[in-house]
């Protein structure tokens, strides 16, 4: 397992900044290293998963239990997540209109005899894309359209659909930043993301990604900008490239995705 699958995203913060506060971030980086289906972590998976000296990781769990954000089983023992950060965690889910729109509408794109589609509604963190509503079918086969799953930026459907909702140099900028953090032998590969990312969207006014971040993913992505805020979203639709090519993805969903981004932008047909 590698550095970057063990620390979690940390949301390109500038630890540099004066007003950043630290402390606040590393406790954080306690409670963002559960993963799906992850119930006890120790102090030590912790320790590996955050960087953070285990002596500082001790006071943090510490703290974090007298908040009510993590419960310890035992004395001694491996931690859980606590009412506390459920509570953070799903109020501010419930409290986005948003969201609760989107569900509506990423069940209308998945409409069909399809039942092996599905959509997503994510926005940009760090240089991911965290799901924050998906529409599946309970029979679908597995994959990974799931809830806070995240997915890359400069290859995947949504997070290149998630750059063209931005200005030029706002991408420009995300991509010198990947590349900094890129082995030398992957940044031409995240240049061509941005690149076919512009031709798809200047062509259609989506995103597509077949097989270019999983070989057996395709999907196609637009970007949803609320009018009435700055938060700026995706939503996208596919699954595995067997059960969705490519030429269902572009001529049977495609034209919903637009319909649904265009809704959740609050934009009427004129202004697309």
């Amino acid at each position: 397992m590698s550095d970057d699958d063990e620390r979690p995203e940390d949301g390109a913060a500038d630890t540099s900044d004066p007003k950043f506060v630290t402390a606040l971030a590393r406790g954080l980086s306690i409670l963002r290293s559960f993963r799906p289906n992850e119930v006890f972590l120790s102090n030590q998976v912790f320790a590996q998963r955050t960087g953070l000296p285990k002596a500082t990781v001790t006071r943090l769990t510490y703290t974090l239990c007298k908040l009510g954000y993590l419960v310890q089983a035992e004395p001694g023992g491996a931690y859980r997540l606590g009412a506390g950060a459920l509570t953070l965690g799903y109020g501010v889910l419930s409290g986005m209109e948003l969201k609760d729109r989107a569900a509506l509408e990423l069940a209308e794109v998945c409409k069909g005899d399809n039942h092996n589609v599905a959509a997503a509604l994510g926005e940009r963190y760090g240089q991911s894309v965290v799901y924050l509503a998906t529409h599946r079918f309970p029979n679908s086969v597995s994959m990974v359209f799931h809830l806070g799953a995240q997915v890359p930026l400069f290859h995947s459907s949504i997070g290149r659909a998630t750059l063209m909702g931005m200005p030029e140099d706002k991408q420009d900028a995300l991509l010198d930043e990947a590349q900094r953090d890129a082995a030398p032998e992957d940044r031409a590969r995240l240049a061509q993301g941005l690149t076919r990312a512009r031709e798809d969207y200047a062509r259609w006014g989506f995103c597509t990604s077949f097989g270019e971040w999983r070989r057996e993913i395709n999907g196609v992505a637009a970007p949803v900008i609320p009018r009435q805020g700055h938060a700026l979203y995706s939503i996208n639709v596919g699954g595995f490239g067997f059960l969705n090519p490519p030429e269902d993805l572009l001529t049977q969903y495609a034209p919903r995705l637009l319909r649904a981004a265009r809704t959740l932008s609050l934009r009427p047909e004129a202004d697309a």
